[in-house]
C-alpha cells in the first residue's frame, strides 16, 4: 500500500531575501514552494504559501504570491478535495494558506504549534482562525500507508519532513530542513565522510540525516530550492 503515489510541486511565489540574512553582500530572491501529494487515501498538501503579515515584515521580504487556489487549479484540485494539511514549520511564508483550509485536519509537531502560539513568531492570524484543526505529533508517525512525518529541527525546533514512498523510489519533502539542495548535498558528504572513518576535522551535520538516509531517497525536494537532490550512485548511503 501507499505505493500508487504521486508529487506534484507548486509555485506560490517567491521572496527577496534581504543581504543581511544571506551571508553574503547582495539579496537573493527565493521560491516558495508547497507540494500536492495524490494518495490512494486523499490529497495531502504539504505547506500553503505565503501569508499577510505586517507592513515591516512584508517591506522587508517584499513577497509576490501566487494564490494557492489558482496553484491547485492549474493541478486539477480545488481546496475542496485536499484532505490533510502538512506544514514543514509555521512561520508566515510556509502556512499562508491555511486559513483557507479550516475544518481540514493541519499535521504539526506539538513543539512547533507552542511556539507559534507563544507570540513574535509568525502572524497569529495564521495559526488561530476560524476552523483551525490541528492534530499535533510528537516525533514520527506514518499518517498514511507509505507516508511518513519525520522531525527535522533545525530551522523551527519543530520543523518536519515528509516522507513519501512511490513505485520508483522514496520521495523526501524536506521543506526547510535545508535551504538549498546543495546544502543538503554536502551535509551528507560530510556524514558519508564519517561513516567511512576520514579523519577529523568533518562539518557537523544533523542527527536526523541518519533517520532520512533509512528511507534510500530517491530524490530531495525543498521549500525555498527549485533545484531537486539525488544520490550519484546506488551506495551513496553506505
Amino acid at each position: 500500500m501507499g505505493m500508487n503515489t504521486a508529487v506534484r510541486r507548486l509555485d506560490l511565489g517567491y521572496f527577496v531575501r534581504p543581504a543581511s540574512e544571506t551571508g553574503g553582500p547582495q539579496s537573493r530572491v527565493e521560491p516558495v514552494l508547497a507540494y500536492l501529494v495524490q494518495h490512494d487515501r486523499g490529497l495531502i498538501l504539504f505547506d500553503t504559501g505565503i501569508g499577510i503579515a505586517d507592513s515591516g515584515t512584508e517591506a522587508h521580504y517584499r513577497p509576490r504570491r501566487r494564490p494557492l487556489q489558482e496553484a491547485l487549479s492549474e493541478a486539477g484540485v480545488t481546496l475542496g478535495d485536499i484532505s490533510l494539511v502538512v506544514n514543514c514549520h509555521l512561520h508566515f511564508d510556509h502556512c499562508g494558506g491555511n486559513p483557507l483550509l479550516g475544518g481540514k485536519p493541519i499535521l504539526v509537531q506539538e513543539v512547533e504549534l507552542a511556539a507559534a502560539r507563544r507570540g513574535d513568531y509568525t502572524v497569529d492570524e495564521l495559526v488561530d482562525f476560524p476552523g483551525a484543526t490541528y492534530e499535533e505529533l510528537s516525533g514520527e508517525a506514518e499518517i498514511r500507508p507509505g507516508v511518513w512525518i519525520v522531525p527535522t529541527p533545525g530551522h523551527t525546533p519543530g520543523h518536519q519532513s515528509l516522507v513519501v514512498r512511490q513505485g520508483d523510489g522514496t520521495v523526501i519533502l524536506a521543506g526547510q530542513a535545508h535551504d538549498f539542495a546543495s546544502r543538503f548535498a554536502s551535509d551528507h558528504l560530510a556524514r558519508r565522510a564519517a561513516l567511512h572513518g576520514v579523519e577529523q576535522p568533518l562539518p557537523d551535520y544533523e542527527p536526523w540525516l541518519d533517520r532520512l538516509a533509512q528511507f534510500d531517497p530517491r530524490r530531495v525536494l525543498f521549500a525555498h530550492d527549485c533545484s531537486v537532490w539525488e544520490p550519484s550512485h546506488s551506495d551513496f548511503w553506505s
